[in-house]
């Protein structure tokens, strides 16, 4: 099966590919890097040509409010003309846990215009709800940094490992469309303030972590549900400790 992944050569995107091709698939990793622009369409409709899915991963490369919620709508329209054109039989979207409970935030405005593009066309589809990746804590921590102070939510989360998130990813992908949202999600259920302050013990960082309610994670305050799965989500394997450690091992 001919499968393009648009961010293939991400975090995810990479990963996906990989596991995609060792499961006997054609995989195409798709970005602007090898000449595929969901902006600006150029590649688009020659990459999918005779593909059976679609699969995207991408990100905005801007955060500026404005800017990401151009991304989302552009891409999006530009990927369901081209998947319309293609024959496409399957698009698979990788979102956000809690992306719906976000619209204080202008990244996850852009994240729910993206998503109602999807539901709205005629291709169908599998929209794949993410809880935040552990390779991103050393950001949130810089995010929410005032010296030697990190100012974060004390709301749950419930991080993945970006390997977990690449085979749920990849088993979706081959799966048949749910039309639909599925949730996926790390195995521990913890408080965003003192994950990342295990994180900073971790890596020997001085920094100290403060619970503030009132700190804002991508623009909007959290409450204790925001940013955690309903009650069924696909659990990935991997816990901190053992995430910490494979990572540290491959530095």
């Amino acid at each position: 099966m001919k499968i393009i992944v648009i961010g293939g050569s991400g975090l995810i995107g990479s990963k996906l590919v990989t596991l995609l091709r060792q499961r006997g698939h054609e995989a195409i990793a798709a970005s602007p890097a090898s000449g595929v622009n969901t902006i600006t369409g150029e590649g688009l409709a020659e990459a999918l040509a005779g593909a059976h899915v679609v699969v995207d991963v991408a990100n905005s490369p801007s955060f500026e409010d404005k800017a990401v919620l151009a991304f989302f709508e552009t891409s999006g329209r530009n990927l369901q003309a081209a998947e319309a054109a293609a024959g496409v039989l399957h698009h698979v979207a990788l979102s956000v846990v809690g992306t719906d409970r976000l619209a204080e935030s202008g990244y996850f405005r852009g994240k729910i215009a993206q998503e109602k593009l999807i539901k709205a066309g005629k291709i169908p589809y599998t929209i794949v709800h993410s809880t935040q990746f552990m390779e991103f804590l050393g950001g949130i921590a810089q995010s929410g940094t005032e010296g030697q102070t990190v100012r974060l939510s004390p709301a749950f989360v419930q991080p993945i490992a970006s390997g977990d998130v690449a085979a749920a990813m990849a088993d979706f992908t081959l799966g048949a469309p749910v039309n639909g949202t599925v949730e996926i999600a790390g195995p521990e259920k913890v408080r965003l303030s003192e994950l990342v302050q295990r994180y900073l013990t971790a890596t020997r960082d001085p920094r100290t972590v403060v619970a503030d309610v009132h700190a804002r994670y991508f623009g909007a305050e959290l409450k204790d549900d925001t940013l955690v799965p309903g009650d069924k989500p696909r659990l990935g394997a991997t816990g901190f400790e053992e995430w910490f450690a494979k990572s540290q091992a491959a530095k």
